[in-house]
Parts: C-alpha cells; structure tokens; sequence
C-alpha cells in the first residue's frame, strides 16, 4: 500500500513538473501583435545592407508601413521573395514604407548572414531597406514567428493586415487570394482591409538567444 502510494506520489510530481515545463515554453513564445496595435520597436536602430542603420519609424510611410520578417535560408522565403520585392518596390512608390527584416541567428545557417542578405537585395533588385534584427528581439516584440510574415500599419499607424503574402507559395501562377497586395493596394488608398489576418506559413525564426 505504501509502496502504491509512493508511485502515484511520483506519477504526479511528474505530470506537474512536465505541465510546469509546458508552461514555460509557451511563456517563451513570442505573443502575435493584435491588430489595431501600435507598431512595436519602432525607436530600433538595425543595419541595412548600404551598411547605413534605420529605425522602423524613420522607415515609415505617409500612406503605410510594411514590416515583412524574412530570410536568406529558408524554402518557403526563396518561394515568396520575388513576389515581396514586386509587392515592395511598387508599393514603396504610392506612398507605403517598405522594410524586410532578417531576424534569423545565421549561427544556426550561414546562409543567413549578413554579407548574403546584401548579395540577395541586389540580385532581386530590392529597393527598399532589408535590416538585420541582430538581437531578435524586434522579431518577438512583433510576435513574428514565421519567415515570410507580412505586418501591415495603416497611416496612422496601426496594425491592419498580418499574415502570409498569397494562398500558393509554389506556384505563382496559380495564386487566387492575393491576400497581402489586396491589403497594400486598401492601405495606399486610405481604405479599410477587407481580410485582416491570415495564418502565416513558413520557417520558424532562428531566434539568437534572448539577452538577460
């Protein structure tokens, strides 16, 4: 009897140290911006790849503001990064602020380093800022956890649009719900977005090791 005892005494300390754990990590997990907030980190300085260094305010349009956390590595951003530099260079035209961030440890893959993010932007001809994130912390401030993952303010500066770029990553020509263009092209003309959120498909971020 006691020998019985003693084993569900250990069976619960078990289950509650593994919900403790669980709790944890969900504690860890970077909270999803709710739309209508303010932008976060916007006084951040982070380093574009003219080597000059920007804060998202200072990159803010009159029109809008698109935030894109994005990488060098990961399938699923090469799929997307050409469509999000047409959908940036044409947008940055009417008005709307345009900046990719690089939130990814490039520790965990080289590919994400600083001196490939600056080869990509001219290989895709990006004309708008693509910054490194080197503490990760503009990511979590965001809530971003995927790349790509779109945010999307409105002139005054609130979140209006966040989630994935289209419903076809692998096949452009095949895209039916332009869901980040339908967005840009709402914001630009001072309209309300029509779909404000969509589920983001990607890569996880490699997020550096959080500072103490």
């Amino acid at each position: 009897m006691i020998r019985r005892s003693l084993s569900m005494l250990g069976l619960a300390v078990f289950a509650l140290a593994g919900a403790g754990a669980a709790h944890a990590e969900d504690a860890a997990a970077p909270t999803a911006l709710a739309i209508g907030s303010p932008m976060p980190s916007a006084d951040v300085k982070m380093k574009n790849v003219d080597g000059k260094e920007f804060t998202l305010a200072e990159l803010a349009g009159k029109k809008g503001t698109l935030v894109v956390f994005s990488c060098n590595a990961c399938p699923w951003a090469k799929k997307w990064e050409s469509r999000i530099t047409t959908l940036g260079n044409g947008f940055a035209k009417k008005g709307v602020g345009v900046v990719v961030i690089n939130s990814n440890d490039p520790g965990v893959n080289p590919e994400d380093r600083y001196d490939v993010m600056v080869t990509r932007s001219q290989k895709l001809k990006m004309k708008f800022p693509y910054v490194v994130d080197a503490t990760s912390d503009v990511a979590r401030a965001f809530g971003a956890t995927r790349t790509p993952e779109a945010f999307l303010f409105d002139a005054d500066g609130k979140l209006v649009y966040h989630g994935t770029i289209d419903d076809n990553a692998n096949d452009p020509k095949q895209v039916k719900e332009r869901y980040l263009e339908a967005a840009l092209t709402s914001v630009s003309s001072g309209k309300p977005v029509a779909t404000a959120e969509t589920k983001s498909m990607g890569c996880g971020i490699k997020f550096r090791k959080a500072s103490s």
